[in-house]
């Protein structure tokens, strides 16, 4: 590669690959965590964005249009914007009371817009450049175009998260401390709180403004009631949402077809060999003592309208990020997050913190509430990415190259006849059917990993999830996450340059599957540390990053040909098509067996992907650089 024409695709093809990253981590990813943070079940989250696969699943229905009408340059330019219109209408849908079907209407246009862009982007990197200049760039081009699916799970996710603490009420800083001389309390009754409207602005109230526990023990059976005591009080005030899964239906015999031959089996064997683990054993007879903190607002809030409160320790420095020890003596056993609404707003939301059995001496720290519009602040970044989006069309509107080929494909055949034939040759290629096979299964572990992930990470921990704050699910993915797929990818694209696709699939196909041990390592362990937890997921983005380079490059080699933007098209679709089925159903396998298991489950699934990767047939030479370039 010339080194002009290495500075000139340097301008152009990471800003190109992480804007054609943009919309689909929005609409797929994103799109996850903004909807759990706005109260819907991980099964509706799972069924519902796993549609939105849908447009990137039949785009090969129009690629061959793509193919044969204007440049590729032209349609990236056209789709660009219009994805960036498409964002502020979405940004503009969270507000209302309707949000989720306005949202999901939305993002399903934004998704036909983004898989157009997809198709034209594609065709213009096959046309830009040589095979050897490919397989060198397939890293970085990958990479880039993750690293926009880091930024928009990951420090778009931490904006928001910023947001939703920083666009509310003042904070309300309660002490709590551990004292060897204070009274035990033994009787707690929310029904007996009362709040009244206060005059002024409105404000967190808190009952007590500051809580002394005693230091002694309790018996566990007593510490687990008034803990689910806290629990179904603040679900039935509608001050967290219930989550429990739907109950198994009764009679099986008068279910569907799909019930009676897919989803009832399905269950009964999950539940068989991957069965939810039970939450309610006690490791012991004992446990720490513990206090309740009753929490409401000073007066209704505005019409329509709902403020989400945060409770938490307040970290010191370093603690944040999992370098500092912290303080384990203090747990926050309820109460994390709560809603408040015109209805409950007078209600007491009941938090419980408990004392760690083995602190025998006086102690004290801080917990904090934040609080915010969450609607108005995902509306906020989703504007955000509406503005960085339109300067990135705007860029690519002036620096992108005219290569000579890029153009309508000639035919002498009509638009109907020429769309046939193209979709024809596609199936009439030597192996098609074992390519489809591994296009459809290699990424079937990640198609469910990837749906149930964030609401892992944001869940409680009683819940079986790891109970981070929404900027600490952005920052794992935006600092450690990020790092680590860049080498991935990096080293992946450079290794197949070198050495070829064929020598280094065994080693990309490993490090595609194996990392992913890092969840069931979380799942089972529940680290407290946020250092570990960044760590383990890093570990799995860098296998990942590293064992995606063979998948691009396979879809390229069979994509080759006369027709290659519209194979290649015809690829990516059925390998959306393997990332919307499975993602369907995986909200519901996690609540079903839980997050261990499901993540077990995961991993094992991965085998018929792992199989056909193994049986690939490539040419030894695909990817090497040749004496012609």
């Amino acid at each position: 590669m010339s080194e002009t024409k290495l500075r000139s695709a340097w301008c152009w093809v990471p800003s190109l690959y992480f804007s054609q990253g943009i919309p689909y981590v929005i609409v797929m990813t994103m799109s996850v965590v903004m909807y759990k943070r706005l109260g819907l079940s991980n099964t509706d989250i799972a069924l519902y964005t796993s549609w939105l696969y849908l447009p990137w699943v039949i785009k090969p229905l129009w690629s061959p249009f793509v193919d044969i009408t204007r440049t590729k340059r032209f349609w990236v330019v056209l789709m660009q914007f219009l994805v960036s219109f498409g964002l502020a209408l979405v940004a503009f849908s969270i507000q209302g009371s309707a949000f989720f079907k306005w949202s999901l209407f939305l993002f399903w246009i934004m998704a036909f817009a983004s898989a157009t862009h997809d198709i034209a982007a594609d065709g213009f990197y096959m046309l830009s450049m040589s095979k050897h200049e490919q397989a060198w760039w397939v890293g970085l081009r990958s990479t880039f175009y993750r690293t926009a699916m880091i930024v928009g799970s990951g420090l778009l996710v931490v904006l928001a998260g910023v947001l939703e603490s920083k666009n509310g009420l003042p904070p309300v800083a309660i002490s709590v401390s551990a004292k060897t001389d204070a009274a035990l309390v033994s009787d707690w009754d929310p029904a007996a709180v009362k709040i009244s409207e206060q005059p002024g602005e409105l404000r967190v109230l808190t009952q007590p403004s500051s809580l002394d526990i005693a230091v002694a023990e309790r018996s566990a059976p007593e510490a687990k009631m008034v803990i689910e005591q806290a629990k179904s009080w603040n679900v039935q005030h509608g001050f967290v949402a219930d989550e429990q899964p739907a109950a198994k239906p009764a009679d099986d015999k008068n279910h569907s077809w799909w019930a009676k031959m897919i989803s009832v089996p399905l269950r009964n064997f999950l539940t068989a060999h991957f069965p939810k683990p039970e939450k309610t054993k006690a490791a012991a007879a004992t446990a720490g003592n513990f206090g309740v903190i009753y929490f409401a607002l000073s007066q209704p809030p505005a019409a329509g309208k709902e403020v989400a409160v945060n409770f938490a320790r307040q970290p010191h420095g370093i603690e944040y990020v999992g370098f500092g020890k912290g303080d384990k003596g203090f747990r926050l056993m309820e109460g994390e997050h709560f809603v408040f609404n015109a209805t409950n707003w007078n209600q007491p939301a009941m938090a419980v913190i408990q004392l760690d059995p083995k602190l025998k001496k006086d102690a004290a720290v801080v917990f904090l509430t934040s609080s915010g519009n969450i609607p108005l602040a995902w509306s906020i970044t989703l504007f955000v990415v509406a503005g960085l989006f339109l300067a990135f069309s705007c860029w690519h509107s002036v620096i992108l190259p005219r290569p000579p080929g890029d153009g309508p494909v000639v035919t002498h055949k009509s638009l109907t006849g020429e769309f046939f034939a193209t979709l024809g040759s596609f199936f009439q290629k030597p192996g098609i059917f074992f390519a489809l096979a591994f296009i459809l299964f290699y990424r079937f572990d990640e198609a469910q990993l990837s749906k149930v992930i964030s609401p892992f990470l944001l869940d409680s921990r009683a819940a079986g999830g790891l109970g981070l704050a929404t900027s600490q699910v952005g920052l794992v993915y935006g600092t450690f996450g990020i790092l680590a797929l860049t080498c991935g990818g990096l080293l992946g694209g450079f290794s197949a340059a070198k050495y070829g696709l064929k020598k280094m699939l065994p080693i990309m196909i490993g490090s595609m599957y194996l990392p992913k041990l890092a969840f069931i390592f979380l799942a089972f362990t529940q680290p407290e540390n946020f250092l570990v937890t960044g760590g383990a997921v890093a570990v799995e983005q860098f296998g990942y990053g590293f064992g995606f380079t063979a998948f691009m490059l396979y879809m390229l080699y069979f994509a080759d040909g006369p027709h290659k933007t519209a194979h290649y098209a015809i690829c990516t679709g059925f390998m959306a098509l393997g990332m919307m089925l499975p993602g369907m159903w995986s909200g519901w396998v996690a609540d079903l067996v839980g997050y261990k298991h499901f993540f077990v489950w995961v991993i094992c699934s991965a085998l018929p992907g792992l199989v056909l990767a193994l049986q690939l047939k490539i040419d030894p030479q695909f990817g090497k650089k040749s004496n012609a370039h």
